[in-house]
């Protein structure tokens, strides 16, 4: 068994993010081609954007610090430090309104 500090995982990409001119980073922390499940902890500094994509069939964010702002279509959805977020079915962006760490979790 495995255990990964989500918490200090954060700060590093955190960092990283702040440091790129992207101004984001991420790891995989489980999953892969081999897996049907795959665990991505996101950082993106404030204001950037990860753009327009299509959804997976099934996914789920939890904000692990920040406030991000997931958009698909028309609606929106605000998440802040603890929420967990279902990402919906449909094309959508993730927008972080401060510097953020999300972990995005996708069943293949």
């Amino acid at each position: 068994m495995e255990s990964t500090s989500l918490t200090a995982l954060a700060q590093e990409q955190l960092d990283a993010a702040r440091a790129a001119s992207s101004g984001r980073a991420a790891v995989t922390l489980y999953g892969g081609h081999e897996h049907r499940l795959r665990q991505t902890l996101i950082a993106l500094r404030a204001g950037t954007r990860l753009g327009e994509h299509d959804a997976p069939d099934e996914a789920t964010l939890q904000v692990i610090e920040g406030e991000v702002a997931l958009h698909a279509g028309s609606q929106i959805w605000n998440g802040r430090t603890g929420d967990h977020l279902t990402i919906p079915p449909q094309r959508h962006d993730l927008e972080a309104l401060s510097d953020a760490a999300v972990l995005l979790t996708v069943a293949t």
